[in-house]
C-alpha cells in the first residue's frame, strides 16, 4: 500500500495532462477559477445592459448563469483548498518516511560501531 501511494504522490516530473500531480492539479483549478471569475464580470455587465434595455426575460436568463457560476467558483474554491490539503498530508508523508529512514539508517550505523 505504501508503494501505491508512493506512486500517485511522486509523479510530478513526467506530467502528461493537467491531472498528474497534485501541484498541476491545483494550478489547472485554479485558472478555471480565474475564468469563472472572468466570466462572472462579462455576465454582470451583460445583466446591467439587459436592465437598461428592459429586457425582462433576458435579465432572469442572465440572472441564472451568474447564480451557477457562482456555485461553480464556489465548487472551484472548495477543490483549490481539497488540493492544498492533499499537498500538506503528503509533504507530512514524505518526510515523516524520510524521518524514519534516517533514524533506520543512524541506528544501523550506531549499531555497527
Amino acid at each position: 500500500m505504501a508503494r501505491s501511494a508512493e506512486r500517485i504522490f511522486v509523479s510530478q516530473n513526467q506530467s502528461e495532462t493537467p491531472f498528474d500531480s497534485i501541484e498541476s492539479s491545483h494550478q489547472y483549478v485554479s485558472l478555471l477559477a480565474q475564468a469563472i471569475e472572468e466570466a462572472r464580470r462579462d455576465v454582470e455587465g451583460d445583466i446591467a445592459l439587459a436592465m437598461a434595455d428592459r429586457a425582462d426575460r433576458r435579465r432572469d436568463a442572465l440572472q441564472l448563469v451568474l447564480y451557477n457560476l457562482a456555485k461553480l467558483e464556489s465548487h472551484m474554491n472548495a477543490s483549490q483548498r481539497i488540493l492544498n490539503d492533499l499537498r500538506t498530508l503528503r509533504r507530512l508523508l514524505l518526510d515523516e518516511r524520510a524521518l524514519k529512514e534516517a533514524v533506520a539508517k543512524n541506528g544501523a550505523a550506531g549499531a555497527g560501531a
